[in-house]
């Protein structure tokens, strides 16, 4: 059986809300994202760089990440981002909105 990769099998805009989520535990390169939403999923989602970096670039101009160039652990440069005050907030609401949601499916799945 095949895992699901993020850009196809998450529903619209929640890449984002995991990428947020997993930045706000620390900055980190964008290899670490997807590293991280693979290993905190329990494999269920596996990220590629196809999805990642145009998220990132698209939260990046919204003003919700920010990024820099430093060496990574392997002593290479790596581009790491890190949450802004807008993407922190963003990220409360979208977790808001998600639960919301989630909660009104759920109401319909028990009907």
């Amino acid at each position: 059986m095949t895992k699901p990769e993020a850009n196809g099998d998450l529903v619209q805009g929640t890449l984002e809300m995991l990428i947020l989520k997993t930045l706000a535990l620390e900055p980190m390169h964008g290899y670490g994202v997807a590293l991280r939403i693979e290993q905190i999923s329990g494999g269920v989602f596996r990220v590629n760089a196809g999805s990642l970096l145009p998220a990132l670039s698209r939260m990046e101009r919204a003003g919700n990440v920010k990024s820099e160039w430093r060496a990574t652990e392997n002593n290479r440069r790596g581009k790491y981002y890190g949450l802004t005050p807008k993407g922190r907030k963003a990220l409360a609401t979208e977790t808001e909105e998600w639960e919301r949601r989630t909660a009104a499916i759920a109401r319909i799945l028990e009907a």
